[in-house]
């Protein structure tokens, strides 16, 4: 790999943004190909189904054999609200490889010893959020129920191109948030990208039953095309 593409990889990595190293194997040619130049290029659809798939592998155009090496930011997933079931989620988050952080100003929930594994930032949304970092790559849930904590960590997510942002709450809970969002500036389509009621309609009763429910939604958002997603 020459300099030039190795310094504008590294860069792209930097910014947490998906790229990709197109090989020709012929030639041993390469290109760099990053997120916002996809579309354009000839391997488009293979290369937004690997980005999608997280997933290297040999392609063909114009009858000529190349291999895409895919170069995508670790998830996270960031949870507002340290509740049983966040208990359950967190760890579901760290088995598919999600770097799981725990938000939530109630210290008598937001501890260490609820949540061994995980980092816990026992801070309001406004303070704990900003160093996070939340982008492209973000999984969000909002799980408190209140209001206080729940809304403005919403806000700070929905200005972000977040992949996923999920919040608890009945349709009736969620239609007195979306009035609150509206008032603090958010538009229908904004709103529109937060999944509520939470989680796929498994039919889930218990804690961890919503929890597989919403890593289900989450993996579903993260790994199908957009609009075969919204159709599910």
């Amino acid at each position: 790999m020459n300099l030039d593409i190795l310094s504008a990889l590294n860069a792209e990595r930097d910014a947490r943004r998906a790229v990709v190293v197109v090989t020709d194997i012929a030639s041993g040619d390469q290109r760099l190909v990053k997120a916002a130049d996809i579309a354009k290029d000839p391997l488009s659809s293979a290369i937004e189904k690997r980005l999608r798939m997280a997933k290297s592998g040999m392609e063909e155009v114009a009858g000529s054999k190349v291999f895409v090496t895919v170069h995508v930011p670790s998830p996270q997933l960031v949870i507002t609200g340290a509740v049983h079931i966040s208990q359950a989620l967190a760890p579901m988050g760290l088995l598919l490889g999600y770097d799981v952080t725990i938000v939530d100003p109630r210290t008598a929930f937001a501890s260490m010893e609820r949540f061994p594994d995980v980092k816990v930032i026992a801070e309001w949304p406004d303070v704990a959020l900003p160093p996070l970092k939340v982008d492209h790559y973000t999984a969000f849930v909002a799980l408190t129920h209140d209001p206080k904590i729940d809304d403005p960590a919403l806000l700070h997510a929905l200005k972000r191109d977040c992949f996923y942002i999920g919040a608890l709450g009945s349709r009736k809970t969620h239609a007195k948030r979306v009035v609150r969002l509206k008032e603090a500036g958010m538009t229908d389509a904004d709103i529109a990208r937060i999944h509520s009621p939470i989680g796929l309609d498994i039919g889930a009763v218990s804690p961890a039953e919503i929890a597989v429910a919403i890593i289900g939604e989450i993996t579903q958002r993260l790994r199908v095309k957009s609009e075969k997603a919204e159709a599910a």
